[in-house]
């Protein structure tokens, strides 16, 4: 039996298999890189290595570190988790030459499903529908494919292709990202398919020759091939459910499968589907498939690898509905490229669970207040599951409770998952790997415009009842009171989208809001939520615009606004840190800096100047200075989380500056490129 583990991944999946050992008895280990010292996975392990190093390609693909980790903490088995080394044949052979226990598939299973352009071939022998696919760009004879990594999934180097000139570049650059990622290059071609959805088997097999199906999940809503929303069950037809786990089965015990593993397939709107692949590991997703089976997989996986038979002969009942949203950081503003920085608060209400399978709201995370969110790996934050008795309540539970939740210090994807649960189309089912694009709908962000100005202020309120609580005398005098009430207080605030907003507000002698108004920076006219003109006050201390809507404050703490609003409260809670002022109210959330009321002078960009969205390594430069380039040709590519992220010109014009050069790393905000327009730069 298995007495030691240890877990060779980080973040929310290492937690994951810590918690479900906890309960079985097993000790842990972690090994983590120097980015990775303060995690909260580290700190849960019974013991930790580090792995010297911040990339994967120092620490988490290192196979001779990680054995003599093992070695070095007395492990006697090893959890790959799911990314990095899980589906490396290397690895697992290297594990069990090491008297170690290898908690997933034989080797062979795993080189068998790697090389996806083999496993094509010799699952079709078993039966399995396949897409027609190429190995080399010259070969293709349909448009549009799919470029795709043979050697990992999770959307890495997956490229949609529509005509043959945009082939040659999309194999290349899927080439790259998939050797950062996985340290295999291989791509291969294969058709690709209009409104597919993404559906997977999700299988089990023991050394006693079982394999099992426990259960299809829907994974169709992905964005840059990579999956966002999944669900448990998938809405089919028993017929082709039968089918679809017949054919999943058949994949398993063509490869003497053992442990848990996922058949992944395409349905096309015709009714038929085909095989994508085969991983050989865990999948991100497992929660739904737990939640409505009751099931706990991880437990399965270190069952079948001491020898266990499975503890289940057939298909496990499915009870209720289970969706699963991946919480990312990532920044709208920047189309939703990946983010970084530190997580100042973490909170989503309701969690009922964490990491094990439970019917109701689950939270499997790898952050907690406080988290860096580094630069050097994947940007998925946690994953949130909710389960009920019907899908349509599964998906409000969700959306409700990730509405609610206080995420502060990173931008993230929360509201394109509340509107994705939330939409018409979603609660009809109408999804397919093509979702997002026909919806751009849900790309805006939860908070109205018009809401706005009450959000800052609340914010501006928040933050003069936190000065008045520090101040060391006459801490009970209403913030800025004077003897002469026509000068109001003053609060400037920069927005998510760079813009500034003035906020001006009077509080009468004994606290209550007398006077109020904001207006953008530059803009002479006050606006209220509804765009009026600023409010005078009455009697009862209200602030009253003209068009007869009443902002009353009934409460104003650091920590929390109430305001009353045409007869309605309001509740706003308000979190700071520094200069930044969080604020999450009854309609979205936004984040806001305060300005400081006496800047100092600082240096000016010059124009036509292309900042570093996010920190990373400048991979290809493909201008010089003095090029005259077009708008939306390709400047230079960054890599970062695991992703290329191009950076194109704005304009046409001429490069005047470029203080990169490949190989170079960047900070954010780093000046990438100077491009003058063309009629200034001449």
């Amino acid at each position: 039996m298995i007495s030691r583990l240890l877990v060779a991944n980080r973040g929310e999946i290492a937690r994951r298999i810590f918690a479900t050992c906890r309960a079985l008895g097993i000790e842990t280990v972690a090994v983590h890189s120097d980015a990775d010292a303060e995690a909260p996975f580290v700190a849960e392990a019974g013991q930790a290595v580090r792995l010297p190093g911040h990339t994967p390609a120092e620490t988490y693909l290192r196979i001779d570190l990680i054995l003599d980790a093992a070695r070095r903490c007395g492990a006697d088995a090893v959890h790959p988790g799911y990314g990095f080394l899980a589906e490396n044949a290397d690895f697992a052979t290297a594990v069990a030459d090491a008297g170690l226990t290898w908690v997933g598939p034989p080797a062979k299973a795993i080189a068998a499903m790697g090389d996806k352009l083999a496993a094509k071939t010799l699952l079709a022998e078993a039966g399995v529908p396949m897409l027609p696919s190429w190995s080399e760009a010259d070969q293709v004879t349909d448009f549009p494919v799919l470029v795709k990594a043979a050697a990992g999934g999770g959307g890495r180097g997956m490229r949609i292709v529509r005509d043959p000139a945009g082939l040659p570049e999309a194999v290349a650059s899927a080439r790259r990202e998939a050797a950062s990622a996985f340290g295999d290059g291989t791509v291969f071609i294969e058709r690709y398919v209009e409104r597919g959805r993404h559906v997977e088997v999700q299988i089990v097999g023991d050394r006693h020759g079982m394999v099992l199906a426990l259960g299809e999940r829907d994974c169709s809503i992905q964005r840059r091939h990579q999956k966002i929303v999944e669900e448990a069950p998938a809405l089919l037809d028993a017929e082709l459910r039968d089918r679809l786990h017949q054919a999943a089965v058949a994949a398993g015990q063509a490869v003497d499968y053992v442990g848990a593993g996922t058949v992944e397939f395409l349905l096309s709107e015709a009714g038929e589907f085909f095989f994508l692949e085969m991983n050989t590991r865990l999948q991100v997703e497992h929660p739904v498939t737990e939640a409505v089976t009751g099931l706990d997989l991880v437990r399965l996986q270190l069952l079948v690898a001491e020898g266990e038979p499975l503890p289940l002969s057939a298909t496990p009942p499915v009870r209720g509905h289970a969706i699963e949203v991946r919480l990312c950081a990532e920044d709208p503003a920047q189309g939703y490229r990946p983010a970084t920085g530190t997580l100042h608060r973490f909170t989503v209400p309701g969690v009922a669970a964490e990491f094990t399978p439970h019917q109701g709201l689950r939270l499997d995370s790898g952050v907690i207040d406080g988290s860096a969110v580094s630069v050097h790996y994947d940007s998925m934050l946690a994953k949130l599951i909710a389960w009920a008795p019907t899908r349509a309540e599964a998906a409000r539970a969700l959306a409700g409770a990730l509405a609610r939740a206080e995420l502060h210090g990173v931008t993230t994807n929360r509201d394109l998952l509340v509107r994705v649960l939330r939409s018409p189309e979603f609660a009809a089912a109408q999804v397919d790997t093509g979702f997002l694009d026909r919806h751009p709908e849900v790309l805006a962000p939860l908070l109205p415009p018009a809401e706005l100005p009450l959000v800052a202020l609340a914010a501006a309120l928040a933050s003069a009842a936190a000065r008045r609580a520090a101040a060391p005398v006459l801490a009970g005098l209403p913030s800025g009171w004077r003897n002469v009430p026509a000068v109001p207080q003053v609060t400037r605030f920069t927005g998510g989208d760079g813009g500034e907003i003035e906020v001006r507000y009077r509080l009468d002698r004994v606290g209550r809001l007398a006077h109020w108004s904001t207006s953008p920076v530059g803009d002479s006219t006050a606006t209220s939520p509804a765009g009026s003109t600023p409010a005078t006050p009455n009697e009862s201390g209200e602030a009253r615009a003209e068009t007869g809507e009443a902002v009353t404050l009934i409460e104003a703490s650091p920590e929390r606004v109430v305001l009353e609003v045409a007869g309605v409260r309001r509740g706003y809670r308000v979190h700071r840190t520094g200069s930044e002022v969080f604020v999450d109210g009854p309609d979205g959330s936004a984040r806001l800096v305060e300005s400081p009321r006496f800047p100092l002078p600082g240096a000016a960009l010059a124009a036509g100047s292309l900042l570093a969205p996010l920190p990373g390594a400048v991979t290809r430069v493909h201008v010089e200075v003095g090029q005259q380039v077009a708008a939306g040709d390709l400047l230079l590519t960054l890599e970062a989380m695991k992703l290329e992220h191009p950076v194109f010109a704005p304009t046409d014009g001429v490069v005047t500056e470029l203080p990169v050069s490949p190989g170079g790393q960047v900070d954010t905000g780093a000046v990438l490129a100077v491009v003058n327009p063309l009629e200034e730069a001449s």
